[in-house]
């Protein structure tokens, strides 16, 4: 296998910069890893060959600073960039800065992203290319103009930011009374997170899926899909689980998603690697465009397990100017739950402090990408993702036992996580089913079955410091996580 790089420098942080660093690593590339006060000593900085600080925890000082990094580039003398997922990697300044450099974005090129980046500019753009679109404003919205708007769409109604991902800003307007706060809260956390503020509307489909798309483009107008990921299962409009195939479409409907998706990006002269997203009408049984992530993805590794194609490798010979040979199969089933830093019975509040303790899970068919250890101290300035755990299975039953299974091996002490939650979902009806939609966690009530997990692990926690802390042994036990609490905060 040719290098397509010596040297690439990862414009991120968490588990994406550890998984874009392996990657690179196996290929001979020289890795550089960015870190501001905050990640000093987070997993990706031990990992890279080369570090280089950026700045304070604020991601608009660091993360999100393009000068900064494009300072860094410059100085450690890396031929590209990979920006990961989030932060910069849908913003066409930042590729356009680079291209100024001679640096190549591991990505699509700037005039790419902004056809298709910006969410408003891809459902305009798609609308006229025959991509049926969620009912919605085609164009940002001022509070004085959402409210005929919202009338016109009909509630109820979704309020979105223009730029960026995650879910953040997003939220379910019901009636007018909510439309100026959500729409206020919308711009704030958008203009944080992304730099800015657009944020435009949608109509709410209560009874949906969500399902997704991986694209692959080269330089040469070649363009494969990867199959489809269900992504329904979701808390504030962010992913928790994810799977592919999805389990409630047909033959038939599949085709149809794929022939759009793979239209949608030769329209719009995809280039590398993104995903085309599509809500699922179960009602009507239609796809609708939702918009395009112009960048990898949290959920990649599941498309990877079930055939084989390492994404990250592909766009560093796609960026490097390689033409496409792979002609993709799929086989079995993969599930991916995402393990996130937060309690699921305090609204899904982040949980920083340190891992106390750590037992990640392992056996056949089971892969875990990570961006901590034990001993980390995981910072209140970002998302709170910790890891994402994938399952493969001959058949959808055999990956969700499997997934399962490693849920149970998982041992995370310190920090409250979303795991029981994860736990309850896999052992739902609904989920078993393959029938739930987005609005699953709000409907299902398997928030009950997360109170009957959080008290087991509460239970085996508390008998552990019995054993440790025995009268006999005359040995005082002492709390890590309140003590790091009391030393830290």
């Amino acid at each position: 296998m040719e290098r397509p790089f010596n040297k690439i420098l990862v414009a991120n942080r968490g588990e994406i910069a550890v998984r874009v660093i392996r990657a690179a690593k196996e290929m001979g590339i020289r890795t550089v890893a960015v870190f501001s006060d905050s990640d000093k000593d987070a997993l990706h900085t031990h990992l890279a060959d080369e570090r280089y600080y950026i700045g304070p925890p604020d991601p608009l000082e660091s993360y999100l600073n393009i000068e900064k990094i494009v300072e860094a580039a410059v100085k450690t003398g890396s031929e590209a960039v990979h920006p990961g997922y989030g932060f910069l990697s849908q913003n066409p300044t930042f590729a356009r800065r680079l291209q100024e450099e001679g640096i190549t974005f591991i990505g699509p090129p700037p005039e790419v992203q902004e056809k298709v980046g910006h969410k408003l500019k891809a459902r305009l753009f798609f609308s006229q290319k025959g991509i049926p679109i969620v009912p919605g404003t085609l164009k940002p919205v001022s509070i004085d103009e959402a409210y005929d708007e919202a009338e016109r769409v009909g509630y109820p109604v979704l309020i979105k930011p223009g730029g960026g991902g995650g879910g953040i800003g997003m939220s379910v307007v019901w009636s007018e009374n909510e439309l100026k706060q959500a729409i206020t809260k919308a711009s704030e956390l958008a203009k944080s997170a992304f730099g800015l503020g657009e944020v435009y509307i949608e109509k709410y489909i209560p009874k949906a899926k969500h399902i997704e798309v991986q694209i692959l483009g080269d330089k040469y107008g070649t363009v494969v899909h990867l199959f489809e990921r269900e992504c329904s299962v979701q808390r504030r409009y962010q992913k928790v689980i994810e799977e592919t195939p999805s389990p409630a479409i047909s033959e038939d409907e599949r085709k149809t998603l794929y022939k759009y998706a793979v239209k949608a990006a030769k329209e719009s002269k995809y280039v590398n690697a993104g995903t085309f997203e599509f809500i699922f009408d179960m009602e009507n049984r239609k796809f609708y465009f939702l918009e395009v992530n112009s960048r990898i993805q949290v959920e990649h590794p599941i498309t990877e397990i079930v055939t084989g194609i390492d994404i990250v490798k592909e766009q560093f010979k796609i960026a490097a100017g390689g033409k496409l040979d792979i002609e993709p199969k799929r086989f079995g089933h993969a599930i991916e739950v995402r393990v996130y830093a937060e309690d699921p019975l305090e609204n899904f509040a982040p949980s920083p402090g340190l891992i106390a303790k750590l037992r990640e899970p392992s056996g056949p068919w089971i892969r875990v990408d990570s961006g901590i250890y034990e001993g980390y101290e995981i910072p209140p300035f970002y998302d709170p993702l910790l890891m994402k755990i994938i399952a493969w299975g001959k058949d959808r039953e055999e990956a969700r036992l499997r997934i399962r299974r490693a849920l149970e091996e998982l041992v995370i002490e310190g920090v409250r996580t979303n795991v029981p939650l994860l736990r309850g979902v896999l052992e739902h009806d609904g989920f078993i089913k393959g029938n739930y939609t987005t609005r699953f966690l709000e409907e299902s009530g398997v928030l009950e079955s997360v109170k009957k997990y959080m008290k087991e692990e509460d239970s085996k926690r508390a008998t552990k410091k019995k054993e440790v802390a025995s009268p006999q042994s005359g040995v005082t036990y002492v709390d890590v996580w309140k003590l790091s609490s009391r030393l830290f905060y």
